[in-house]
C-alpha cells in the first residue's frame, strides 16, 4: 500500500483567539510592524479580566504567505475578520503600526455602526522619520532583533521580508481619516512627540493623551510596561464610567 501524501503545514488564522468570552465585550489587539502578537502577551492577559481577546496577525510570517505593504490593503483585509467575532468589538488597540491599523479599522467600523475605543501606542500620523536608508535600516535591525528569539531558524526568511514589507507600508502612509470614537494615545518620549499629538488631535475630537518615559522599542519593558498598563486601565475604567453615566441618564 502507498504512503499516504503528507498533508501541507496549517498555517494560523490572521485572526486569532487569545481569551475566549463570547459574553464579554470583545477587544482585538492588532499587530505591529513584524507582524507578530507576542509582544501583547501583557496587554492581552489584562484586558482578558473583562474582555474576550483576540490578535490579528500579518500575512507573510509562513512560507507561501505574501506580506503586505500598504496600510490600506492591511486595513481592508482585517476589516472582514472582525465579523467573525462572537460580538462587534468595543476595543481596537495596537503598538505602532499596530496603532495606525486600529485607527483605521475603527474609523471604517465607526462608518457601520457604534465607533469601537481604539488605543494607540506610540503611533505616528505619517512615518517622516523613515525617509532616509540609515533610518530605515535601523527599524528593520529593531523589528528583527525583537523576533529572532521568538520565531524559528527557518521561518526568519519569512519575518524579514515581513519587516521590510512593514516598514514601507508605514513610511508611505497618512493618517487622514477621523474617529468618532474615545482614543487613547500613548506617545513615547521622542523629538517627534509634540508634533506626533498635534497631528492624532486634528483627528480626534476625544483623544487623550498619556506620556511615556521611554523610547518606541521600550513600551513592553520590565520599565515601561506598568505605566502602559496603568493607562489602558485608566481609560478603560473612564469609558466604562461614562457609559454607565449615559445608561443612567437614560432611565
Amino acid at each position: 500500500m502507498a504512503a499516504p501524501a503528507t498533508a501541507p503545514a496549517t498555517r494560523p488564522p490572521l485572526l486569532l483567539p487569545l481569551s475566549r468570552r463570547p459574553q464579554a465585550p470583545q477587544a482585538v489587539l492588532v499587530h505591529p510592524g513584524g507582524g507578530g502578537l507576542s509582544p501583547y502577551t501583557p496587554l492581552a492577559v489584562r484586558l482578558g479580566r473583562r474582555h474576550g481577546v483576540s490578535g490579528i496577525r500579518a500575512g507573510g510570517l509562513f512560507a507561501g504567505e505574501r506580506p503586505d505593504d500598504d496600510v490600506e490593503v492591511m486595513a481592508e483585509r482585517y476589516l472582514p475578520l472582525l465579523d467573525t467575532l462572537p460580538r462587534r468589538p468595543e476595543l481596537l488597540v495596537g503598538w505602532s503600526m499596530g496603532g495606525v491599523l486600529a485607527w483605521e479599522l475603527g474609523a471604517r467600523l465607526a462608518a457601520t455602526g457604534p465607533a469601537p475605543a481604539v488605543v494607540m501606542i506610540d503611533s505616528f500620523t505619517r512615518r517622516d522619520e523613515f525617509g532616509t536608508t540609515a533610518r530605515r535600516d535601523a527599524v528593520i535591525e529593531r523589528i528583527m532583533r525583537s523576533v529572532h528569539a521568538r520565531v524559528a531558524p527557518r521561518d526568519q526568511r519569512w519575518a524579514e521580508a515581513t519587516a521590510h514589507a512593514h516598514v514601507t507600508a508605514s513610511g508611505r502612509h497618512q493618517v487622514t481619516s477621523t474617529h468618532p470614537g474615545p482614543a487613547l494615545l500613548m506617545a513615547c518620549a521622542s523629538p517627534h512627540r509634540r508634533t506626533q499629538v498635534e497631528n492624532w488631535t486634528r483627528l480626534s475630537g476625544r483623544l487623550r493623551v498619556r506620556e511615556l518615559d521611554c523610547g518606541h522599542f521600550d513600551v513592553f519593558g520590565r520599565k515601561a510596561l506598568p505605566a502602559v498598563l496603568a493607562h489602558l486601565d485608566e481609560f478603560l475604567t473612564g469609558n466604562r464610567n461614562r457609559s454607565t453615566k449615559c445608561l443612567g441618564g437614560q432611565r
